[in-house]
């Protein structure tokens, strides 16, 4: 399958994505009265014409309407809750099929290399990419190693993670960065022709995550999955007019933080 074939997300220089999935992985208190209704995320990305929003099919189902909204959406195919503390094991939840048929033009799939799951995950993606590709759909891997004895934010483990993506299949490789710039470009270098987008994370301050944007743009990412540092934030439109001054219009964190 060539890559040309695919939706235009995949041919896009840089994208800003909206990720909608922690309530399933986190649980309802990474949010208030105002973001955890999903009909505000998709007003967000709407509004801010986003490259994408992530929804697990649940809330795809019952939210998002391909005759209405106009921003792309993917689909998240596996999930876990945090309630079980044993080794990760994220089991695939929805099928592709019924990710298109809710309207989606690309997948995700979670990763966890290191978990005593590896295997299981592993072959599933395989079939998962085999079918994607086959039907013309990109696959965005988030890659978070786990498991006893991983130190998750090192620079090995990072570049680790992205080259996994490569090796496995994946189009989009969303990884994390622990602030080491020289790092994240050898973790871009081993992701080879794999698109790789930061993983957006914990909230912290506006200029801190239009820091970490800019780095990680200039170290070679296309772009950013971000949606706590988004939702979470005070002026959410703001703070996604500031991070695209940075991902596409190349401006410093301080220029763009006018937005705020």
């Amino acid at each position: 399958m060539k890559l040309a074939s695919m939706h235009k997300l995949l041919t896009k220089d840089h994208t800003l994505i909206l990720p909608y999935d922690q309530g399933l992985e986190h649980g309802p208190t990474d949010f208030d009265l105002r973001n955890v209704n999903p009909e505000y995320i998709l007003m967000l990305a709407e509004k801010a014409k986003l490259n994408g929003v992530v929804f697990q099919h649940g809330i795809a189902e019952k939210y998002y309407n391909i005759n209405k909204h106009s921003v792309p959406l993917i689909v998240k195919l596996n999930g876990k809750t945090k309630l079980f503390k044993g080794e990760v094991f994220s089991p695939q939840v929805c099928s592709i099929e019924r990710a298109l048929r809710l309207g989606a033009v690309a997948v995700g799939y979670t990763l966890y290399p290191g978990s005593g799951y590896e295997s299981r995950m592993f072959q599933e993606f395989a079939r998962i990419v085999e079918k994607a590709h086959r039907l013309g759909v990109p696959v965005i891997a988030w890659v978070y190693p786990r498991g006893k004895g991983i130190d998750e934010n090192s620079t090995e483990i990072i570049a680790y993670a992205a080259r996994t993506a490569l090796e496995l299949g994946a189009d989009f490789a969303k990884i994390k960065y622990n602030g080491d710039f020289e790092g994240f470009k050898w973790a871009v270098e081993s992701a080879g022709a794999v698109k790789v987008v930061l993983s957006g994370g914990s909230k912290v301050s506006s200029l801190e995550f239009l820091e970490t944007a800019r780095e990680v743009i200039d170290a070679g990412a296309v772009g950013i999955v971000a949606g706590r540092n988004v939702w979470q934030h005070e002026h959410p439109l703001r703070m996604l007019a500031a991070l695209k001054e940075v991902i596409f219009r190349n401006k410093s964190p301080q220029e763009a933080a006018k937005k705020l």
